[in-house]
């Protein structure tokens, strides 16, 4: 990372002459780069090849400090930010033009932060076609660089730099097996060398911490356990019943009923309400430290993934994961593969648990509404009914019968 006493630099046209160019109207600058304070004269703006997809981007080059990539921080769309330039008291100088404040539009930095040189070098030392090459025997590393025609001339300069050549030849010894040969060192490409390399520097960026964003949603979410439901006995519930009277009148009568059993809690409910709870809490000494071990695994694992995608070629890639994946690899990822398989089977019971239970109360409201409506169609009918009936058959209903001969008794045959 750039020294805390880093100063700002900002790109603009070039001017014949500065005080002139200065007393006409002062360029706003397009880009603003945050550069290491202590740098020396002969640290250049150059234009690399990606050492992952090969397309040409900015770096910043020293020989006394190495090399540097560029890291955009800017604003949000959703917040966008301006930032404003300004001389501080004292530093106008004479001509107070050529410190005229401005404004940019769009918040963004770009800080220079150290970038290994190794990357660059792997598509040498490392071809992705082998067929004819001498990648696999030991060479000087003169022999190396000048195998290569295609280097742009950028590269070349950083890789020629005499100043620059104790530090190239240092990280190349971190993924190459040596040789000592009369007075020159040979070099050929070790691709364990290059993945204890990798764990080496993910276990560094473990060590330091992962940002914030990666942390929360590359692991406290994947190791996170699904909700499952609870089960809660002890609501107070108040329901509402109906009683007819046998005159035309009808009563409301409030029952309350209240149930002080415990709570009680189930890890797979076919009913699930509005509460839920992990569904695995380590409790133990050894399940905290389980967990604890399965997350740095996971962190490791992402580390490694965001060097592979950043700054390997396709080719080595699938190597150095073909490599992680054997018996003898430095890191053995099975506890967090099983962890992580555990997980889903949670998070698979749970969703077709929550699913069972929507049903079942959606069933439920279901029939309360059909015996709703069944009830409301006979009470319609019986209305239907009555309002077809005329007024003698009503007055008779009301006449007491009781006592009273029914008339077929009259037309029975006399015994």
């Amino acid at each position: 990372m750039p020294s805390t006493r880093s100063k700002a630099v900002t790109e603009k046209p070039g001017a014949k002459d500065p005080k002139t160019e200065a007393l006409q109207s002062v360029a706003v600058p397009h880009k603003t780069f945050i550069l290491p304070s202590k740098r020396s004269d002969a640290s250049r703006f150059l234009t690399l090849p990606n050492p992952s997809s090969g397309v040409l981007s900015r770096y910043f080059f020293d020989p006394t400090a190495g090399l540097y990539e560029f890291t955009a921080v800017s604003s949000t769309q959703f917040a966008p930010k301006s930032i404003l330039f300004a001389a501080k008291d004292g530093e106008e100088g004479e001509d107070k033009h050529r410190f005229r404040s401005y404004v940019l539009k769009k918040a963004e930095l770009l800080i220079a932060t150290p970038i290994d040189v190794l990357f660059f070098m792997l598509p040498i030392v490392a071809p992705a076609d082998n067929a004819g090459s001498t990648s696999n025997m030991f060479q000087p590393l003169d022999d190396i660089l000048d195998s290569q025609d295609e280097l742009s001339q950028h590269l070349r300069h950083v890789l020629y730099d005499i100043t620059f050549r104790p530090t190239l030849e240092r990280r190349m010894q971190a993924i190459c097996d040596i040789m000592d040969a009369a007075d020159e060192t040979l070099y050929r490409f070790s691709e364990q060398k290059l993945l204890n390399e990798l764990i080496a520097k993910a276990n560094r960026m473990v060590a330091q911490g992962l940002p914030a964003s990666l942390e929360e949603n590359f692991i406290r979410r994947v190791l996170d356990p699904p909700l499952m439901s609870v089960k809660r006995d002890d609501v107070v519930t108040t329901t509402v019943s109906a009683t007819a009277s046998k005159e035309d009148s009808q009563d409301l009568e409030v029952e309350e009923t209240q149930s002080a059993s415990a709570t009680t809690v189930s890890t797979i409910s076919g009913q699930p309400s509005g509460l839920a709870t992990p569904a695995t809490q380590p409790s133990t000494v050894d399940e905290i430290s389980s967990s604890e071990s399965i997350a740095r695994l996971l962190r490791l694992r992402i580390a490694l993934s965001f060097m592979k995608q950043s700054y390997l070629p396709i080719h080595l890639v699938n190597k150095v994961e073909d490599s992680l994946k054997l018996s003898e690899s430095p890191l053995d990822f099975t506890p967090l593969e099983t962890r992580l398989k555990e997980l889903a089977d949670l998070r698979a019971e749970a969703l077709a648990s929550h699913a069972i239970g929507d049903y079942t109360r959606k069933r439920g409201f279901e029939e309360d509404d059909d015996a709703e409506r069944a009830e409301a169609k006979r009470r319609k009918e019986e209305e239907k009914k009555k309002a077809s009936e005329s007024r003698g058959v009503r007055e008779l209903k009301k006449v007491n019968t009781s006592g009273m001969k029914k008339m077929s008794d009259f037309f029975k045959k006399k015994s």
